[in-house]
């Protein structure tokens, strides 16, 4: 399980924010290597991220679901499952953003196996943390 913190700022009034963070096929593009496949209900997702290790190229896919929201909070839970092509392995993850004026904060844990995993724990986090400080930043911009 690796579990990483990660704050950020943003001028973008919390409100915009919020509706940014909940409309899937708004923030999934955000990102890097992602996209949506398609929209499979009124929070959920089928979605794919290809994502870079070192020489190695891993494409996962699979649901991104909201399964739980406060607005009067801004706070959200997004639940991440999905498969590696091609491997046996898979990413699951439990994304929480909580919003505040001028930023926020996302907790991810995740759950990697296969060849992710086989690189060692450290890679895996190390390539999560980027991804997600590059998503940090694409996000503030929304």
């Amino acid at each position: 399980m690796v579990e990483l913190d990660h704050e950020f700022s943003s001028a973008t009034p919390t409100e915009e924010k919020w509706q940014a963070i909940l409309d899937l096929e708004r923030l999934i593009p955000c990102v890097e290597g992602g996209r949506v496949l398609e929209r499979t209900g009124p929070e959920s997702v089928r979605a794919e991220i290809k994502v870079r290790m070192g020489a190695m190229s891993l494409t996962y896919t699979g649901t991104v679901a909201i399964t739980e929201h406060d607005d009067a909070n801004h706070r959200a839970v997004m639940q991440v499952k999905s498969r590696e092509a091609g491997g046996q392995g898979h990413a699951n993850a439990n994304v929480e953003f909580a919003l505040a004026d001028g930023g926020g904060n996302i907790h991810t844990a995740a759950q990697i196996t296969g060849k992710a995993a086989s690189m060692g724990e450290g890679v895996a986090a190390n390539v999560l943390d980027a991804l997600i400080k590059d998503f940090t930043t694409k996000l503030a911009a929304l």
